[in-house]
C-alpha cells in the first residue's frame, strides 16, 4: 500500500517538468487522483492528450484545474478535497526575472501565500515546496522572491494546524523546460557551435527523478516549517558541454564562451553558513528546521551561537565534483537523453 493509497495530490504548476514527472511516476499506483493546476489551457489540453493516449487505463485519475497561484480564490476552488499538495508554479528564468521583478513577486511569493492560506483553510495534510538553490545567498530577482518564498512557508508553519508546510531546496534540474541541455542539443543539430554562459562556473546537478525523490523525502520525513536539501554533486558548465557534445557529436573545440548573463553567480549555494550550523544529516538529505523562537528580542540578543564560526556553507564548488565521465554517465541516464539517442522525440514539457 502506497503513501498515496486513495488520497487526492494537487499539483501547481502541474503542465511543467516536476508535474509531468510525478505523473509518470504515480499515475499507474493506487492514488485516487491528481489534480494539475495551472493557467496554460493549451499545456493543459496537449497533457490531457498525450496521457490519455500513453496510459488509457489510468489517465482518468488526473483532473485538470486552470486558474492562477496569483489568484487567491483560484487557489480555494481548486484545493478543497485535497489530501497534498506539490507547489510547483513559479517563475523561474533568471533573466526574464531580472526585467520583470514584480512578476516574480506575484507568482513566486504571493503566489506560495494564495496556495498555503487555501491549503490551511482546506485542512490539507501536507505541502511541500519546491524552492531552489539560488534562494540561498540571493543576488538576482528570482533566488529573492523565492527565499521570500522559503520564508512565507516557514511563517505559516508556525500556525498551520493541521496541515505540515516543508520546502525543498535543490540546484540544476537537467533537461527540465528551460534548461541548458535542450538548448545544447538543438546547437548540435543544427550545425552550431554550444554556447555557454563561462566554463568555471559551477552548478549542481539532478535528475527530474531525483526531485521527485527530494520532494517524496520531505513529504515522509520532513517537520513542519523544515527546509530540505539533497546531498548533490555539481560539475563545470565547461564539463556539462563536453560531456553533451561527446554524447551527441557535438565539436569540443567550437563551445563558444558567451559570458555571464544577468543576475547569474559562479557557484550556487543549497544550505547557508548559518543554515548548516543547525542542519541535520540525514544521510542523502540535509534538514534544516525551522526557527522557531518568538517575537522575544531580548531573549534572542542574549543566546548567540557559537558554533558558527566553525562551519562552512554547503555550495556547488565544495560539494563532490564530477569529473567528465562521471558527468557524462550522468546526463546519459536520463530519460530525456536516451530517447534523443533513440531518436525518439521528447514532447516540451
Amino acid at each position: 500500500m502506497s503513501i498515496f493509497k486513495d488520497k487526492t495530490l494537487l499539483i501547481s504548476g502541474g503542465t511543467g517538468s516536476f508535474g509531468n514527472a510525478v505523473l509518470k511516476r504515480f499515475l499507474a499506483t493506487d492514488i485516487k487522483e491528481i489534480r494539475i493546476f495551472s493557467r496554460d489551457e493549451k499545456k493543459q489540453d496537449d497533457m490531457r492528450h498525450e496521457y490519455q493516449a500513453k496510459y488509457p487505463d489510468v489517465a482518468h485519475k488526473i483532473k485538470f484545474y486552470i486558474g492562477d497561484v496569483r489568484s487567491l480564490e483560484s487557489c480555494r476552488s481548486a484545493i478543497p478535497g485535497t489530501d497534498y499538495i506539490f507547489h510547483a508554479a513559479a517563475l523561474k528564468q533568471v533573466p526574464s526575472c531580472e526585467f520583470f521583478p514584480m512578476e516574480a513577486v506575484r507568482t513566486n511569493v504571493i503566489g506560495t501565500d494564495n496556495i498555503l492560506t487555501a491549503a490551511i483553510e482546506a485542512k490539507v495534510k501536507a505541502v511541500i515546496c519546491l524552492s531552489t538553490d539560488k534562494a540561498a545567498y540571493p543576488i538576482n530577482a528570482m533566488g529573492i522572491t523565492k527565499a521570500i518564498e522559503e520564508k512565507v512557508a516557514v511563517a505559516k508553519s508556525r500556525y498551520s494546524g493541521e496541515t505540515k508546510i516543508c520546502c525543498t531546496r535543490y540546484g540544476n534540474v537537467m533537461c527540465s523546460r528551460g534548461s541548458v541541455i535542450p538548448l545544447w542539443l538543438d546547437q548540435i543539430r543544427n550545425g552550431n557551435p554550444i554556447t555557454l554562459t563561462e566554463p568555471s562556473m559551477t552548478r549542481f546537478i539532478m535528475s527530474l527523478d531525483e526531485a521527485v525523490d527530494l520532494v517524496l523525502f520531505a513529504f515522509e520525513h520532513g517537520q513542519n516549517g523544515d527546509i530540505l536539501v539533497q546531498k548533490a554533486p555539481a560539475c563545470t558548465i565547461q564539463t556539462q558541454a563536453e560531456a553533451v557534445c561527446e554524447l551527441f557529436g557535438g565539436d569540443k573545440s567550437q563551445i563558444k564562451v558567451i559570458g555571464i548573463r544577468h543576475g547569474e553567480k559562479m557557484y550556487e549555494t543549497l544550505l547557508t553558513k548559518e543554515e548548516c550550523a543547525k542542519a541535520e544529516d540525514m544521510g542523502d538529505f540535509y534538514r534544516v528546521p525551522a526557527d522557531n523562537r518568538d517575537l522575544n528580542y531580548d531573549k534572542f540578543f542574549k543566546e548567540g551561537d557559537t558554533k558558527m564560526v566553525t562551519i562552512d556553507e554547503f555550495n556547488s564548488n565544495n560539494t563532490r565534483r564530477l569529473n567528465l565521465e562521471e558527468t557524462k554517465a550522468k546526463i546519459a541516464s536520463l530519460e530525456y537523453i536516451q530517447n534523443e539517442l533513440k531518436g525518439i522525440p521528447n514532447v516540451a514539457k
